[in-house]
């Protein structure tokens, strides 16, 4: 099994470890692309020189490059600073010409652990000091599985999965048919991840108007988490922010066949809706073109029995 040993910002870990969140942003100012894992595999955390100890780690869900302004509309804190204020001064520290608005790599890490300082790893004995971004490591050579062992045996004295939402951590590369796209219909995803993986699988476009525009594009729950909903992309519709606020409230729906309907008490109680009325009846825009990623049928049923009032 392969997995990735990251050169971490020091501030980014203490920020992040007194919080714990449910997944979290690697980000890299110069938005670069991120290859060395598929869907699921384990990335760790190295902390900079002198501190030369894993420290941590999480789930490699995808990688994007995006505005730094869409990556706090979708991580928050978990980008690893308070404000976006203090995210953009951060990433402008490491580039020459200042944005106000920069484009980075965002690598998401679901299931993220971060060890107590008693329980750092000594990084291993081939790790180079010229080492900028990582490396790749793997369980079929004794450093790998080593390193490896020393990770679960630390997570071993963390509470289980059951108790603090820890991924149990896979044994070794017999374990590996857990990664890739599979990862996805078990990870615990957090919001972040679910709002960016709906708007890459409907192409950055809102499924009912085909709308480009990013900043008023909103990923919308079918299910509502609060009523046991998942983050799972087949419980997602990438939605105009009016579309979604219609949707949650019970006036606009989709049918099993795909179709948007919308219901009579938009002009029953407001007078109005003539633009949404133009979308009765019409088909979607935009679906994924997995059709795994497509919203799901049982949950879309859900929301036309629970939440749409024609």
């Amino acid at each position: 099994m392969k997995f990735w040993v990251g050169v971490t910002d020091n501030g980014w870990f203490d920020f992040l470890s007194r919080r714990l969140p449910d997944e979290v942003n690697f980000w890299s100012p110069g938005g670069q692309g991120f290859q060395a894992l598929d869907c699921g595999g384990p990335f760790l955390f190295k902390l900079h020189s002198p501190l030369n100890y894993v420290v941590g780690g999480g789930f490699f869900v995808k990688c994007w490059r995006i505005q730094t302004s869409l990556a706090w509309e979708a991580f928050g804190e978990k980008n690893g600073v308070a404000t976006f204020k203090e995210l953009v001064e951060k990433i402008n520290t490491f580039r020459k010409r200042p944005e106000p608005n920069p484009m980075i790599g965002c690598i998401i890490l679901a299931e993220p652990f971060f060890f107590a300082r008693n329980d750092w790893i000594p990084i291993p004995e081939d790790w180079q000091p010229n080492i900028v971004r990582g490396r790749t490591y793997d369980t079929a050579d004794p450093i790998g599985k080593r390193l490896w062992t020393q990770v679960q045996e630390q997570l071993s004295r963390y509470p289980k999965p059951d108790e603090a939402g820890i991924k149990e951590i896979p044994v070794a590369a017999e374990d590996a048919e857990l990664y890739g796209n599979e990862y996805l219909t078990h990870a615990r995803l957090g919001q972040g991840a679910f709002r960016m993986l709906v708007t890459e699988a409907y192409n950055w476009r809102c499924a009912i108007t085909g709308e480009r525009t990013l900043p008023v594009l909103e990923a919308a729950h079918i299910k509502p988490v609060s009523r046991t909903g998942s983050n799972r992309t087949s419980n997602g519709l990438l939605v105009r922010s009016d579309m979604h606020k219609l949707f949650d409230l019970g006036y606009l729906t989709v049918t099993p066949d795909f179709h948007v309907e919308v219901s009579k008490r938009i002009k029953e109680e407001y007078e109005n809706g003539r633009e949404y009325y133009a979308f009765h009846g019409k088909e979607l825009r935009v679906l994924p073109a997995n059709p795994t990623e497509r919203p799901s049928l049982e949950l879309i049923e859900w929301h036309n029995q629970n939440i749409y009032t024609p």
